[in-house]
């Protein structure tokens, strides 16, 4: 499980590594993730050796090896969708973020269709806590996922998606799409000519090509949480 900050500095070091063979210095890892000081990047350089990502070499100065990537991230970014991950119990969340910072409790507001489109639900049901490393800025909320149309951009039937609230998106984002004031789905954007596509991350289902004045953006993927 990882953090946005936790997964930003692995993705750093493994680019890094792949240019030049020599990890970044804990002076370009704190300008990199725009941290204030380098005792930051010390926490998430040892969350991330705990969760078995990287090894710290020993008797080597700046001596950092890329044990492995986050597969639904590595996945994510091939499609350009770069989500943070949180595997663990729903509501329970985390006790602080690797800054030490106190947990954020984001409203879950119903379900949301990765599949067939379902009616839109905006009932507030309950919360989760979320690392506030994983948010960005303006308001949050979080949707229940059902359907399994986003399989291949790693969102399953069960998972908790955490959403950034907006109205706009740009092409490749993943997004709840409201269709016609009624009905709510999770799919990829897309920009046809003068028309909207909601892209599936499935085979089994089909691109929907809409007019803009059908289609309302609701947020934007940035996260999601998986129960073990």
């Amino acid at each position: 499980m990882l953090t946005r900050k936790q997964y930003e500095l692995l993705r750093f070091i493994s680019e890094r590594l792949k240019e030049s063979g020599v990890p970044p210095s804990f002076d370009e890892m704190k300008d990199a993730l725009d941290l204030r000081s380098k005792s930051g990047i010390h926490r998430l350089i040892t969350a991330l050796e705990e969760r078995g990502f990287i090894r710290r070499l020993p008797n080597r100065a700046r001596a950092i090896e890329v044990i492995k990537l986050p597969e639904l991230a590595a996945a994510g970014s091939r499609r350009g969708f770069t989500p943070s991950v949180i595997e663990g119990n729903l509501g329970k969340g985390r006790s602080s973020a690797d800054e030490g910072e106190r947990p954020v409790a984001v409203p879950v507001m119903g379900r949301i269709a990765a599949g067939t489109p379902i009616e839109a639900l905006q009932t507030r049901s309950h919360t989760i806590s979320v690392p506030p490393d994983m948010l960005g800025p303006g308001e949050h909320y979080a949707l229940e996922v059902r359907g399994d149309s986003m399989v291949d951009a790693g969102i399953l039937d069960g998972d908790t998606v955490l959403v950034q609230r907006n109205e706009t998106a740009n092409t490749g984002d993943i997004v709840v799409a409201l269709i016609d004031d009624e009905e709510a789905t999770l799919k990829r954007f897309r920009r046809r000519g003068a028309s909207i596509a909601l892209e599936p991350a499935n085979t089994a289902y089909e691109v929907r090509i809409l007019p803009p004045n059908r289609v309302k953006i609701q947020g934007r993927l940035i996260g999601l949480y998986r129960k073990y």
